[in-house]
């Protein structure tokens, strides 16, 4: 029987011969030439005023939260149908997290639903760009003005992906990136820092710096460097910058191949709909990166069946996140308010492989699988 993963990391001969140019430099640790090029790459391409490489996504979210001073009795506003990151950066500063329900049409944050949150506490608000498709930003930055409040773009998903022209990542006061191994681009384990106010760019280093001012050392800028802010280590080895620069200079073409692989799934899944499955909806004002491929069933069971199918055919088809505010930690936090629409995707939306592995034949053989399971 034929056996399609969820996910397969794709490695060519690029990013081989870079980490075997890394591992045969003096530099193995962070900020060595690997790391540049990347952190380059990103601020030329998308404009990007400070770019920096981290360890992860979620040390680039605890770097925000670390420049934002959060402290205990600060809110956070941020969607309850996210991962558990997005989250923890605040919660490590004490900050009260108050979640926000998505939108009927799309997994993220609803604008309606932050403006009856706000109050005299709130400090930030993340929004999560789920599946790489924008937020609506512009009512929300517009909010966020009006209250004074900073925004966080949570990008983990959303390399290559856009909001009316503007870059994901490069609206907010600052943004993160994943570059896990599900993402569009890899390096393993490894993440990305914006700050797009210039407000946040020397801290961000010494914050990412261990709290030194290291960086300011290397440039000349001082004759030594010394402990000047709390911080922590959030600098990746070159090593991985390494096989990141690979990935990244392959970005157009891995970008056509998973935007064909998404249109093939879409191209023949319309007749899913007699189900009462839904298809992903991409609104205007976003462009489709094609980072993944989701399903939302008519309800539990459907989709419960469905993956169970799936799976008989040797397909692997998961769910994804379940709604933060329920979760075995926070439920006993959450003010009880209701958040409807995060908890139908947390029983209903499902996802699709969609990695570079997969050959034409492949999402034809899927999408098949996923007709004939719903006919059962």
């Amino acid at each position: 029987m034929r056996q399609i993963a969820f996910n397969t990391p794709i490695v060519t001969q690029l990013e081989q011969d870079y980490v075997r140019d890394a591992l045969a430099s003096p530099k193995h640790a962070g900020d060595g030439p690997f790391t540049k090029r990347c952190q380059q790459f990103f601020e030329t391409r998308y404009g990007f005023p400070k770019a920096l490489l981290t360890t992860s996504c979620t040390d680039a979210l605890e770097l925000s939260a670390l420049l934002l001073d959060i402290v205990p009795g600060d809110e956070v506003i941020l969607p309850s149908f996210t991962f558990v990151s997005s989250a923890n950066a605040f919660a490590l500063r004490g900050a009260t997290l108050v979640f926000a329900d998505s939108e009927p049409h799309t997994p993220n944050i609803s604008v309606d639903a932050i403006e009856a949150l706000i109050t005299p506490q709130t400090r930030a608000i993340v929004v999560v760009h789920y599946a790489g498709v924008a937020c609506d930003m512009d009512p929300i930055m517009a909010l966020a003005s009006r209250h004074d409040i900073a925004v966080v773009e949570d990008a983990a998903q959303a390399v290559d992906s856009f909001y009316k022209g503007q870059p994901l990542g490069g609206i907010g006061a600052m943004s993160a990136f994943s570059f896990h191994e599900t993402k569009n681009v890899s390096s393993g384990e490894g993440g990305l820092f914006v700050a797009n106010d210039p407000r946040f760019f020397e801290r961000a280093e010494i914050l990412r710096e261990k709290g030194t001012n290291r960086s300011s050392f290397f440039r000349g800028e001082v004759d030594k460097y010394g402990w000047v802010d709390v911080g922590s280590s959030f600098l990746p080895s070159d090593i991985l910058a390494a096989y990141l620069t690979g990935q990244l200079e392959r970005l157009d073409t891995i970008q056509s191949r998973r935007k064909a692989i998404w249109q093939g799934y879409r191209n023949r899944l319309d007749s899913v709909a007699e189900y009462g499955v839904t298809l992903p909806h991409i609104p205007d004002y976003a462009t489709n990166n094609a980072h993944m491929f989701y399903m939302v069933c008519d309800n539990l069971d459907q989709r419960t069946q469905l993956i169970a199918h799936l799976r008989e055919r040797g397909i692997l088809a998961p769910f994804h996140y379940l709604s933060l505010h329920a979760s075995p930690y926070f439920k006993d936090r959450h003010d009880q308010r209701a958040i409807p629409n995060s908890d139908r995707y947390t029983e209903c939306l499902m996802r699709l492989p969609l990695h570079l592995g997969l050959s034409d034949d492949d999402v034809a053989y899927v999408a098949e699988a996923v007709i004939d399971g719903l006919r059962r």
